[in-house]
């Protein structure tokens, strides 16, 4: 297999497998809600101690993984996340379990800038949209794989069961990646640190982190919580509500490729302006979402779907395509780790957001929540667009004849 192949094969299957040691405890939360007494808000609490690492884990590993590579990254990275997971499987009080998830998140900050960073030198920048579009189809299928395999799991062995089983699995992949992962000669020091100054002090770098800030803030309340929402508002059985719940990243995955492939062949590589339709277009289908999702099962699938497909495009433009844009060989991870590290603040506030808008106002507020958030995820990408304008080679007026 040549180099590109392994990378792209090795760094999606790595990240698609965090998603094991990731999915675990959103699809386990009304089970172990039943089996420790606890109400929404504490386990929203737990999912903002898990996110708060996460996004302090970003910006730390971003510059990490510019200095010391990826392999090493996203290897050690995965073993950590797969002992620290086994751990609350096994643990037996709520507090013990809070804190081995929230030594996950920094665990899980491994993942997204090691491996952006693992595929920059081998990625053709004029082709980037539509291969990064394919790969970021890892978040989707292993969003997928790991709530459908934590569903049976939880269903048919218990929730400890589902924590314990994909962690082995993570571990071993984890060992893989540090023997196998092929990696391009590192920049120099110098060369790398003056590529960050550069990077953090790109308006670009900011305005893709607030756009980011509101995407991961929708995305992860649906992660964490859309299970919760089928079961307890809606009615669905335990186990149905988790496997249709996979209706979002069903969707996700057309998404991403689809977005990437737009970006490259119509948009030039202008990365902001597909990004910019693609939030416009997720605040509809969010309002649409609202307006059928007790029409029945079919319907509420195939509106979440929408919801995935218009959610997952932008995300992976701009934690992806757009970081590697902005980043280079020299400092790529930092890129990720900083636009993801933005975002994630978003993602830390979703525990606490969607535990008290939906017990205050309903989950239909909540979602009217959602659809603003999406309209400001437009709004922030404008900076982005004109940069990219203004990047644009600028055509000669025609020399008029006679």
């Amino acid at each position: 297999m040549r180099a590109v192949s392994r990378v792209f094969v090795l760094t999606w299957v790595a990240y698609a497998s965090y998603y094991l040691t990731r999915k675990n405890f959103s699809v386990s939360k009304s089970a172990i809600e039943d089996a420790f007494g606890l109400d929404p808000r504490a386990l929203g609490l737990i999912d903002t101690g898990y996110l708060a690492a996460y996004a302090v884990g970003q910006f730390a590993m971003g510059l990490l993984g510019d200095r010391i590579g990826s392999r090493r990254l996203v290897g050690v990275g995965m073993i950590v996340s797969a002992a620290l997971t086994a751990t609350a499987g096994a643990s037996g009080t709520v507090i013990a379990i809070a804190l081995c998830l929230g030594a996950n998140g920094f665990a899980q900050a491994s993942g997204w800038p090691g491996t952006v960073k693992a595929l920059t030198p081998w990625v053709d920048p004029a082709r980037r949209g539509r291969v990064m579009g394919m790969w970021s189809t890892c978040y989707q299928v292993g969003g997928l794989v790991a709530g459908a395999v934590a569903s049976y799991l939880v269903k048919h062995a218990g929730w400890r069961a589902a924590f314990v089983i994909p962690a082995l699995w993570v571990a071993v992949i984890g060992g893989l990646i540090l023997v196998a992962l092929p990696e391009a000669r590192p920049a120099a020091g110098a060369e790398r640190a003056a590529a960050r100054r550069r990077l953090l002090a790109s308006p670009s770098v900011w305005a893709l982190g607030l756009a980011y800030f509101c995407l991961k803030l929708i995305r992860y309340s649906l992660l964490f919580w859309l299970p919760y929402y089928l079961e307890r508002s809606l009615g669905y059985a335990r186990g149905i509500a988790g496997y249709q719940s996979l209706s979002f990243e069903i969707g996700g995955i057309a998404g991403a490729i689809a977005i990437g492939a737009v970006s490259d062949r119509w948009f030039g590589g202008r990365r902001g302006l597909a990004g910019l339709g693609g939030c416009l277009g997720l605040a509809a289908a969010l309002a649409l979402y609202v307006l059928v999702s007790r029409v029945g099962a079919f319907a509420n699938f195939a509106a979440m779907a929408l919801v995935g497909f218009l959610l997952f495009g932008p995300d992976a433009l701009v934690s992806a395509a757009s970081a590697q844009d902005l980043g280079g060989r020299e400092a790529s991870a930092t890129a990720a780790g900083w636009i993801n590290g933005l975002g994630s603040i978003g993602a830390v506030l979703q525990g606490v957001l969607t535990a008290e808008v939906s017990a205050r106002f309903g989950w239909d507020a909540l979602f009217y929540v959602f659809v603003a958030l999406a309209l400001l995820a437009a709004l922030a990408m404008v900076p982005r667009v004109l940069a990219e304008r203004a990047a644009m080679p600028q055509k000669r007026p025609r020399a008029q004849s006679g």
